[in-house]
C-alpha cells in the first residue's frame, strides 16, 4: 500500500506525488492533517482555511470515484503531524510515503522529521518537486548560482521553457479496491476543522469548475491582461491565485492552457506574455525563499533592511486595518480585502508603499494582517510583495522611489468607479474631486463621512527618506 500526504496540492491532475505513488499496482490512501496551531503562528486566514476545507472535501469526491480514500487527521503543529504521518502510514501497512516538497524552514524540516520517523519503521519517503514551473536551485545564472534579480531569472525561465515538456499529468488509474482501503472507506469521519473558517461559496472548489474558471480566463481574458491589469475597476485579472496558493491548480496547467490559446505567449508585448510573468514571479519568490532561509524568520534580504527605525504607531496601524487612513485608494483596497479576502495586485503594491513609506510601520506588520485575510495568502509571494514595496526585498524598488497614494488612485482609478464601490460615503463626491474629498467638502461646506487624512504625503516622504538613507549608511551584519 502507498500513502500519499497532501498538503498545498490539493488535485488529482498534474500532482507528481499521487502519479508516482499510483504506478504501481497497489492500493493508494490519501492523508491530509489540519494543524490548528501551526496555522495560527502562520497567521492563516479563516478565508483560506475555508477554501482548504471545501476544496478537501470535493477532492475526497473525486478520489472516492479512483478508488482512493482521502483521510483528513488532526495536529497541533508541523512536527506532531510528521509523527502522526508515520503512525498512520505503519498501521495501515504503508510501504512507502509520498509528497511533494515545500520549501520553507518550517515545512522542510517537517518533512526531514517525516522522513526520519518513517525511516525508524521501515517505510521508504518520496518527495517530488511539483509546486513550480521550474523547482528552486534549477534555474541559474552562468556562473551556476540562483538569481537575485527578476529579469534574468525570467529570460532564463523562458530559454528552459524551449523544448520542455511542461505537460500536465492525467490522473491515475482507477485502483482496484481491497478489504483494507474498503475498511478505510467505511471509517471516513465528515471533515471537521478545528481552526476558523470562513464561507467562500463565491469561490468554485471542484475540480470542473477550478479548471473551467482557468480555461475561460486563458481563452477570453488574457489577451487584454497587460492592458487592463492595473484597473481594479476592471475584472481583469484571473482570480486563479487562492487555487494556486493551495495547490488546487497546479502552474504547469495554467502554462498549457496558455500556450493552447495564444500562440503569442513568447511575445513580449502581448497579455499572454505578461500573464505568464507572474507565473514566473511565483516561481522566483519561491526560489529566493528556498535559497534564504532567513527570510522565513522574518528577516529581510537586504542586510541594512534590519536597521530601518520604523515609527510602529499602533493607532495608525489600526487605521490602516480598518481602512480609515483618509486617503480613499488605500481605504477602498483595505475594505476589499477585509470583506472578500482578496485584493487587487495593484493595490496590494500601494497599501503596502502607504503602510511602509507613509506610516513608517514595520512591513512585517503588514505582512502578517495579508496573512491573516487573504485567501490566496502564499509565504513566498506575500514576502516577496511586501519587501519589495518596503525596498528591503530581492529585485526591491529603490528605496526612493514612494508612491503617491493620491496620484496612484487618480491614474489607475480615475473616475473613482472603484473607490464608491467599497466606500459609500463617497458615493456624492463628484469624479475629479473623489481622490482628494476633503478638499471639495470643505470648499462647497458639505459633511463627509469619512475620516480626514491621518498624515500628510508630502512630510512623510521627506520622513521615509531620511529613515531609510540612515539604515543604508549603518554598518550592516549579515543576515543569519
Amino acid at each position: 500500500m502507498h500513502l500519499v500526504w497532501f498538503r498545498r496540492d490539493l488535485r488529482g491532475l498534474d500532482n507528481r506525488a499521487l502519479s508516482a505513488a499510483s504506478e504501481a499496482s497497489v492500493p493508494v490512501v490519501g492523508i491530509f492533517i489540519e494543524t490548528p496551531e501551526q496555522w495560527a503562528s502562520h497567521h492563516l486566514a479563516p478565508k483560506q482555511a475555508g477554501l482548504i476545507k471545501a476544496r478537501l472535501e470535493a477532492l475526497r469526491e473525486e478520489l472516492r470515484a479512483q478508488n482512493i480514500p482521502l483521510v483528513v487527521e488532526r495536529a497541533a503543529d508541523f512536527s506532531q503531524s510528521a509523527e502522526k504521518v508515520a503512525d498512520y502510514a505503519h498501521r495501515i501497512g504503508a510501504a512507502a510515503v509520498f509528497a511533494n516538497k515545500e520549501y520553507e524552514l518550517n515545512e522542510s524540516k517537517r518533512d526531514e522529521q517525516a522522513r526520519v520517523a518513517l525511516a525508524d519503521k521501515g517505510i521508504a519517503w518520496y518527495a517530488y518537486d511539483d509546486r513550480n514551473l521550474f523547482a528552486p536551485d534549477t534555474i541559474k545564472s552562468g556562473k551556476g548560482e540562483p538569481y537575485k534579480v527578476f529579469t534574468p531569472f525570467k529570460k532564463a525561465c523562458l530559454r528552459a521553457l524551449d523544448g520542455m515538456d511542461a505537460s500536465p499529468r492525467q490522473k491515475p488509474p482507477k485502483r482496484e479496491i481491497n478489504s483494507a482501503v474498503d475498511a478505510i472507506f467505511s471509517q471516513l469521519k465528515p471533515i471537521h476543522f478545528d481552526y476558523p473558517t470562513e464561507d467562500v461559496s463565491d469561490w468554485a472548489s471542484d475540480e470542473k469548475g477550478i479548471l473551467a474558471h482557468m480555461r475561460r480566463y486563458c481563452r477570453e481574458q488574457v489577451a487584454d491582461y497587460k492592458r487592463q491589469r492595473d484597473f481594479p475597476a476592471v475584472d481583469a485579472t484571473s482570480q486563479l491565485s487562492p487555487y494556486l496558493a493551495i495547490g488546487a491548480l497546479s502552474p504547469r496547467q495554467c502554462l498549457a492552457r496558455l500556450q493552447e490559446e495564444h500562440a503569442d505567449w513568447r511575445e513580449p508585448d502581448t497579455g499572454a506574455a505578461t500573464w505568464l510573468s507572474e507565473l514566473i514571479w511565483r516561481d522566483f519568490y519561491q526560489e529566493v525563499s528556498a535559497q534564504n532561509p532567513a527570510i522565513s524568520k522574518k528577516y529581510s534580504f537586504l542586510a541594512w533592511g534590519e536597521s530601518v527605525v520604523w515609527d510602529n504607531d499602533l493607532t495608525l496601524f489600526e487605521a490602516w486595518k480598518a481602512g480609515k487612513t483618509g486617503f480613499p485608494i488605500v481605504d477602498a483596497a483595505m475594505h476589499q480585502l477585509n470583506q472578500t479576502g482578496w485584493m487587487h495586485n495593484r493595490l496590494r503594491m500601494i497599501v503596502a508603499s502607504f503602510l511602509t513609506k507613509d506610516l513608517l510601520i514595520d512591513w512585517r506588520w503588514g505582512e502578517d494582517y495579508f496573512m491573516s485575510k487573504l485567501i490566496d495568502g502564499d509565504f513566498a509571494s506575500n514576502n516577496g510583495g511586501w519587501q519589495w514595496s518596503a525596498s528591503v526585498g530581492t529585485d526591491a524598488q529603490p528605496y526612493f522611489r514612494i508612491f503617491n497614494p493620491t496620484t496612484q488612485g487618480e491614474r489607475f482609478d480615475s473616475d473613482g468607479r472603484f473607490i464608491r464601490r467599497w466606500l459609500p460615503a463617497l458615493k456624492q463626491v463628484p469624479g475629479k474631486h473623489i481622490h482628494q474629498p476633503w478638499q471639495w467638502a470643505d470648499h462647497y461646506a458639505q459633511t463627509l463621512d469619512y475620516p480626514r487624512p491621518v498624515v500628510d504625503h508630502a512630510t512623510q516622504r521627506k520622513k521615509a527618506l531620511a529613515i531609510f538613507e540612515a539604515a543604508k549608511n549603518q554598518p550592516q551584519e549579515q543576515t543569519p
